[in-house]
């Protein structure tokens, strides 16, 4: 996921209910596979973070001298101003970027 290029906002947006549950025509299954996409979402941007700040990472046998270098705190500020999962996840869900698989139409084929 590249991050740099997010456009997603990074405050409270109200949106249409229409928008977002037309392409399931249900407002709870739209809901949920958002969700669903916003754990996935917050989970890869863990996951990349800590890969960043374990590069800088200084380890040392005194418990006192705990601290983070110049580095670690420069991506901790990128990774806080993003914005947050789900307002990601509704961005993706509104572009049709999500994929999903309504298994009750296709039970009834």
């Amino acid at each position: 996921m590249d991050l740099k290029k997010i456009d997603a906002p990074s405050t409270t947006t109200t949106y249409n209910r229409n928008a977002i549950d037309e392409p399931t025509n249900n407002i709870y299954e739209a809901i949920s596979i958002i969700s669903r996409r916003a754990e996935q979402i917050n989970s890869e941007i863990k996951k990349e973070l800590i890969e960043k700040l374990e590069e800088f990472a200084t380890y040392n046998d005194s418990l006192e001298e705990i601290f983070e270098n110049k580095e670690q705190i420069e991506v901790s500020k990128f990774y806080e101003k993003l914005p947050k999962p789900h307002a990601l996840a509704v961005k993706e869900w509104l572009d049709n970027k999500i994929y999903y698989r309504n298994t009750e139409e296709d039970n009834k084929k």
